[in-house]
């Protein structure tokens, strides 16, 4: 930058001691075109400089995080209460809206009750394993006394002690109790596998009833909405006694969080170029004119969505670079003070000093000094 400022002086000399001091030479129309074409050249080097040195953009917004604020709730319910106004500063965990608690309440009631008849019907199922299990020794002592007697009037006939007649006949007791047996042990074991129907030791109807609670209750409790951070309301959609849940779609409110605001400024790729984390920038927003504010680089976002394209069978079209400018790079801005007040979507000026002791820096720190104060009689120009 010196040495520019150097040229341009000696430069500046040369023409008035050869032209009009001495007049060694006559200032002809060809001698103005190369000297003003030198000139000319010569103040486009600290403008090229700036570009790269200290990048300065227009293109600048103010980005927080946003919440919305949706109602989670099954069936359209009624909203009872709001208690926050819309731009009112907020803690979290502190109560919104308030909605009607009654359909949810009864079905909290009426999944407790499905709940013990679960608990319940386990007892009975035990019970049933017993009973199945009687029912199979007493069938099995049927059995044993049919054999027995199956076996002696057998032999009588063999002897010709008694008829044959009777002997076949307890043989046909014997099947019937086998058959008897054979379905005892049927019902013992399928009330054993009802008994047994288990996870981790706790039958499966107790869990089916207790995930239904548990659901009713999570449902009972976003009839409140609380704050999810410090913030405040924007965008107040809702008024008592409107009604909200599956019959309404979006949001009811915006929620801003007051922590980590940061700046968002469009770059062209090559002023990128000596951009790094951690270099200082300085920012003049539109809310503040005549201010500067310090402020760091944070991350820049190698991104664009010119790059994303949706899966599929079409080939990419590129836009017409007359109609669609070149894409920008942001980079993301931290501001030092973190007491200054920064609304979202505010706009404004940047300036990124990657060399602070390069005298580059000074053309754009009167460019952005220029702009903040303009804002003053903006949108009347100068």
């Amino acid at each position: 930058m010196l040495a520019v400022v150097v040229i341009t002086v000696l430069y500046l000399a040369f023409i008035w001691l050869v032209f009009l001091k001495f007049k060694w030479l006559r200032l002809t129309p060809v001698w103005g075109f190369v000297s003003l074409y030198f000139i000319l050249h010569l103040t486009l080097v600290p403008i090229i400089g700036m570009r790269f040195i200290s990048p300065y953009t227009k293109d600048v917004v103010v980005v927080r995080h946003t919440i919305q604020i949706t109602p989670r709730l099954p069936e359209p319910t009624l909203v009872e209460h709001i208690l926050v106004e819309e731009g009112q500063p907020v803690k979290k965990g502190d109560a919104l809206f308030v909605f009607d608690k009654s359909l949810y309440e009864y079905q909290v009631n009426e999944a407790l009750a499905v709940l013990e008849n679960a608990k319940q019907n386990v007892l009975v199922l035990e019970a049933d394993v017993e009973v199945a299990r009687q029912a199979v020794a007493r069938a099995q002592a049927e059995l044993d006394y049919r054999q027995i007697e199956a076996t002696r009037y057998s032999q009588l006939a063999s002897q010709g002690a008694a008829p044959k007649e009777e002997a076949q006949r307890w043989e046909a007791h014997v099947a019937v109790g086998r058959a008897d047996v054979a379905s005892a042990q049927a019902q013992l074991a399928r009330a054993e596998a009802a008994y047994g129907a288990q996870i981790d030791g706790v039958n499966t109807q107790v869990l089916e009833a207790e995930a239904q609670l548990s659901q009713a209750q999570y449902y009972l409790g976003q009839t409140v909405i609380y704050a999810p951070d410090d913030g405040k309301i924007v965008n107040l959609q809702v008024r008592e006694g409107m009604v909200a849940g599956i019959v309404r779609f979006g949001a009811i409110a915006s929620f801003i969080v007051d922590d980590d605001p940061y700046l968002l400024a469009l770059y062209r790729q090559e002023n990128l170029q000596f951009v790094e984390p951690g270099q200082k920038v300085l920012v003049a927003l539109n809310i503040y004119p005549g201010k500067t504010l310090e402020a760091t680089v944070q991350d820049i976002w190698w991104a664009s969505g010119r790059g994303q394209f949706l899966p599929s069978g079409t080939l990419p079209v590129f836009p017409d670079a007359l109609e669609n400018p070149e894409a920008r790079m942001p980079v993301q801005i931290v501001f030092d003070d973190t007491s200054v007040n920064l609304p979202i979507g505010a706009e404004g000026a940047a300036l990124i000093l990657t060399d602070e002791e390069n005298a580059f820096t000074w053309v754009g720190q009167i460019a952005l000094r220029a702009y903040t104060w303009g804002r003053y009689v903006y949108p009347f120009p100068l």
